[in-house]
């Protein structure tokens, strides 16, 4: 994800360009604006070469900086309010944060404080006090596996080998496409058996501690719900649905002393993940906006609790404002 030095040159010619374009005719000011909600998980310490498309810091310094120099950055929560306000500035965009990984304290919040960019983190909370989501279960035992060829016949997949990091990481997406929809008491119990049959070391401290969400608010941070386990809401009955956006606000709001007002859905897709009852249940529950993976940009009329959102992964300062443009150029309103 590193660009190269020789890229700068043409960021600085392409930027004011680009600041036209997109101040001008894809993202105003005012009633026509378009907010840009950017998506990211981990900020890695170093690259990985089974997942070479997620950030280290040094990428992920390179897009802030960038973001900077192209975009004015807001608060997801003011951005949304003058949204519907008619307010936003041109070429405006937010950051946000899904999961609750450490490695957003230790190594994003530094490069945003650097470039004194607000984000808004949504946190599955029952994480908060140990453990991992299933998820990163299966994706740390491929990853970490001792052996070179993983017999996966009890999840349908047969036998995978894991000579290099490309084979690893097709068997991770296998794997995540099959358990992915599973009842959530299910998917841990496949999630841990695989990790038996890795053979793996699997750190255990890959999640935030309740330290560390306060101090991402004592930094100036916004915390949004993200319910307790990270279910698919709309494979859950009404009662467990509810259950856990509740109770996961709950969490958050002891932790950090305050009333949440943001709420991302787990997966976050339209009609598949989650349903027009879930949206009832979100509004009811006190949020005031809600974001989803829909991807586009959101307009004045889009309804704010569905606010699109999209990942810009431009290894360069002109693949990532690239991106970023046709990201604005979907406009999206209503999805549930």
């Amino acid at each position: 994800m590193r660009g190269t030095p020789a890229s700068e040159p043409l960021f600085r010619v392409f930027l004011p360009l680009f600041r036209h374009i997109i101040g001008n005719v894809l993202s105003p000011a005012g009633k026509y604006a378009r907010l840009s909600i950017l998506i990211y998980h981990h900020v890695l310490h170093e690259p990985d070469p089974v997942f070479p498309e997620d950030l280290d810091g040094e990428a992920f310094d390179r897009h802030m900086r960038t973001l900077a120099q192209c975009c004015n950055i807001l608060p997801l929560s003011e951005a949304a309010a003058r949204l519907q306000k008619g307010s936003l500035p041109a070429r405006a965009a937010c950051i946000t944060f899904d999961d609750g990984y450490e490695n957003n304290v230790s190594v994003a919040l530094p490069i945003l404080q650097r470039h004194a960019i607000p984000a808004t983190f949504f946190i599955t909370s029952s994480y908060l006090y140990g453990g991992r989501m299933w998820n990163d279960t299966v994706i740390q035992a491929v990853k970490r596996s001792p052996m070179e060829v993983l017999d996966l016949s009890m999840f349908g997949l047969g036998t995978c080998s894991l000579a290099s990091p490309q084979l690893r990481r097709q068997a991770i997406n296998q794997l995540l496409g099959k358990l992915k929809y599973l009842p959530l008491p299910q998917r841990n119990e496949r999630a841990a058996e695989l990790a038996e049959l890795s053979a793996a070391q699997i750190p255990a401290n890959v999640m935030m501690s309740p330290a560390d969400v306060r101090s991402l608010r004592a930094a100036g941070m916004e915390i949004g719900g993200h319910t307790v386990t990270h279910p698919i809401l709309a494979t859950l009955d009404q009662e467990s649905a509810w259950r856990e956006i509740v109770q996961g606000k709950e969490a958050l709001e002891g932790i950090v002393g305050e009333k949440l007002t943001l709420f991302a859905y787990p997966n976050g897709v339209p009609r598949q993940d989650y349903r027009a009852e879930h949206i009832d249940m979100v509004k009811r529950a006190g949020f005031s906006y809600a974001v989803s993976t829909a991807h586009g940009a959101a307009l004045a009329e889009s309804d704010r609790f569905q606010l699109p959102r999209f990942s810009s992964w431009g290894a360069t300062p002109e693949k990532f404002i690239y991106q970023l443009a046709r990201g604005q150029m979907r406009r999206q309103t209503e999805f549930a």
